[in-house]
């Protein structure tokens, strides 16, 4: 997977800085992002705090964990099903 190139601290530190009255398209060159990745930050993170981001990504990797737990245990449960059907 593709390693981030902003990490928590700098986002929540570039939000604060638009929050303060920076210009959108100023902070977007100075740190060389696009003003989509500034929206999309915004939309996401906006009004969180460092604390909080990190409790943010723990929670959607456990998340991504359980999907991928719950995928493998249904496709189980249907191997065994379709091996139930089978007449011996």
């Amino acid at each position: 997977m593709k390693k981030p190139r902003f990490s928590e601290s700098q986002i929540i530190a570039i939000l604060k800085q638009a929050d303060g009255g920076t210009p959108v398209p100023e902070l977007c060159r100075e740190h060389g992002m696009s003003s989509a990745l500034f929206y999309r930050w915004r939309s996401k993170f906006g009004g969180m705090d460092a604390s909080m981001m990190a409790r943010l990504k723990e929670l959607e990797e456990e998340n991504r964990r359980l999907k991928k737990m719950y995928a493998e245990e249904r496709l189980k449960a249907e191997i065994v099903a379709e091996a139930l059907q089978k007449k011996w």
